[in-house]
């Protein structure tokens, strides 16, 4: 399984930053930004990619994503995915380029980004396979999947134009970082470290070499892009109670 596992993280390695560079150009063009500002964005997205992967990598392969043995250790691999969520988002809203980009995109097309969640099924199968203990592997797998048909439904609708898709988006993205927020509790506990509490004879490998660039690397593109979600409704919300009140 080792094998499939490193095949299945290079796959994703490659396919997740593209699908954010591809949502980003298609922002880019409903912005009517100029060749050498849409040039500037892919060359920045591919610096910021290429780079957390080529740091990521190497402090996966030397185990350096483990839970800390002692509490109050630096937790890297927690730096790497809150640190990295909020710097995919710093990037796409509080810069003029990045905001000018993030309110063009189609909100259709940022709940889609949530889709290829259904990756997390992986932990399902290592579970099967006997690498993964159930307690973490049944509720962040199946968290993932539940995650991917909500942002599915949410782009759905959105693109339709429907209703509720709004409070679908919403839903979306509650589901998602639940399902993140759990898988890192169950992770720490069920993990070698200071809270290893369960699956004492079978630990947890997920933040091992190289179901670590789970946590370290793919999560923190998700959550980037929830945030982004958040920021995207509330600006909606705010300029429909303003165009409501007639300001």
């Amino acid at each position: 399984m080792q094998n499939f596992y490193v095949i299945y993280v290079q796959i994703f390695s490659i396919a997740l930053p593209m699908l954010a560079v591809v949502i980003g150009s298609f922002g880019a063009f409903r912005a009517n930004l100029s060749p050498a500002q849409t040039g500037l964005f892919i060359a920045v997205a591919g610096i910021v990619f290429g780079s957390w992967y080529a740091t990521a990598l190497p402090l996966s392969e030397a185990g350096m994503f483990n839970v800390p043995v002692v509490f109050g250790e630096p937790p890297v691999v927690l730096m790497y995915l809150f640190g990295g969520a909020f710097g995919i988002w710093a990037l796409a809203w509080l810069t003029p380029l990045g905001r000018r980009l993030s309110e063009a995109t189609p909100l259709s097309a940022i709940a889609a980004f949530q889709i290829p969640r259904l990756m997390g099924g992986l932990f399902v199968v290592g579970w099967l396979s006997g690498d993964l203990p159930a307690l973490f592997a049944l509720p962040a797998g199946l968290g993932d999947i539940l995650a991917g048909i909500a942002g599915w439904q949410a782009s759905r609708a959105l693109a339709m134009g429907a209703s509720n898709a709004h409070r679908l988006l919403w839903r979306a993205t509650v589901i998602g970082i639940a399902d993140f927020i759990l898988a890192v509790v169950l992770g720490i506990l069920t993990s070698p470290g200071f809270a290893h509490l369960y699956a004492l004879d079978a630990p947890n490998i997920i933040n091992d070499h190289p179901l670590a660039m789970f946590p370290a690397y793919f999560v923190p593109i998700f959550l980037g892009f929830h945030f982004i979600a958040i920021s995207r409704l509330r600006r909606d919300r705010d300029q429909g109670m303003m165009a409501h009140a007639g300001l």
